[in-house]
């Protein structure tokens, strides 16, 4: 440090050149003159020290070295101002005294950013489970059914199926077709399907329409036996031994079996819902608001296209009347020998705006009634 006090000259970093002690006290000179002009330019006093550009104040302070000559230290260059902003872009300027409003947002980055919450909310909503899984389709858990009824030589009730070129099978495809235009048509799905008394052929009636019906491509039918007072499917169809272990009816309307321990699948359209014991108050489970919730699950999980119903006979119980309000029509079943005119008007008054009669099938008719 003393030999560069020595060499009579000191570094002048805003010039760039070496000052010695003559040059020194000359360039003091001319700042004061300078000073003092630009005092009477603005109007301030010559001996303010306020108004001096802070990059070019020298301090006053002097600091003798060893040789006996003074040294004027310079004070530190200030940063450079930073260039002018282009136009083009330079932020807006807020009005004085309103906070600046913030610059908008590339849209880039707003998607960016809104895909990235996006995934976070998607991995959030994952991770705690709130995303239920899809349920598999009930159809492939229920239990497999041989339809043992359609073999000839088991005494069932006739089916259809074990017999495609007689008669009564056409005349069930033809009762198949129209009800399906009817039901497509209309936005129906479920049918109801009983006589005005027994032995008029309900359920005979039921269990060939459902067969007929389950030999369409891609229609998905179910058959209910809620005749809870004489359940006759499985009888029917020769399945007893499966209504053994999937005939609660009751436990199902109440919502304690499941969907997929209950129903049996007879074919890929074709799921039975069985009975396998007698109850004498059917009606009021059938009144039960559980047993509407039950059954409009069922259709919805089940996907079926048509679902019937096999009940009572109309006149002989209330079961029909509990239960119309979950069905959207009525089949009504005629015994050519047993049923009278006045059975049927008597079964139109009770459907009287409450539901929707599909028409009337005339059983064991006789030649000459055709």
């Amino acid at each position: 440090m003393k030999d560069l006090f020595d060499s009579h000259e000191l570094m002048a970093e805003d010039e760039g050149a070496f000052v010695g002690d003559g040059n020194a006290a000359m360039m003091d000179q001319g700042f004061k003159k300078f000073r003092r002009r630009g005092n009477r330019v603005s109007g301030a006093a010559p001996s303010s020290v306020a108004s001096v550009p802070a990059e070019r104040a020298v301090l006053d302070q002097e600091t003798p070295t060893a040789g006996g000559r003074i040294a004027r230290p310079v004070k530190a260059p200030v940063a450079a101002e930073p260039r002018p902003v282009e136009p083009s872009a330079r932020p807006a300027q807020a009005p004085s005294g309103q906070p600046a409003e913030p610059e908008p947002e590339p849209r880039f980055a707003r998607t960016a950013t809104a895909l990235r919450r996006q995934a976070k909310l998607d991995v959030d909503v994952e991770s705690d489970g709130m995303v239920p899984a899809r349920l598999p389709d009930p159809w492939t858990l229920f239990h497999p059914v041989s339809i043992s009824g359609l073999d000839p030589r088991h005494r069932r009730l006739p089916l259809v199926d074990a017999f495609r070129a007689s008669p009564t099978a056409r005349a069930f495809d033809l009762l198949r077709t129209r009800m399906l235009h009817t039901l497509q048509e209309r936005g129906w799905k479920r049918v109801a399907i009983c006589a005005p008394t027994q032995g008029c052929g309900a359920s005979f009636t039921a269990v060939n329409l459902a067969l007929s019906l389950a030999r369409v491509p891609r229609l998905r039918t179910v058959l209910m036996d809620l005749n809870l007072r004489r359940p006759a499917i499985a009888s029917a169809l020769g399945i007893e031994r499966t209504a053994m272990y999937h005939g609660d009816m009751a436990g199902f309307l109440r919502g304690e079996t499941r969907l997929e321990d209950h129903l049996v699948a007879a074919s890929d359209g074709l799921a039975l819902g069985l009975g396998n014991s007698q109850l004498t108050n059917s009606s009021e489970l059938l009144h039960e608001g559980q047993c509407r919730g039950v059954l409009d699950e069922m259709m919805r999980r089940t996907q079926a296209d048509v679902a019937l119903f096999d009940l009572p006979p109309m006149l002989e119980s209330d079961d029909l009347a509990a239960f119309l309000p979950q069905v959207d029509a009525v089949l009504l079943v005629s015994g050519g020998k047993t049923t009278t005119a006045k059975q049927l008007k008597a079964c139109e008054r009770q459907m009287s705006g409450r539901s929707e009669l599909l028409g009337v099938v005339l059983n064991q008719a006789r030649g000459h009634d055709i």
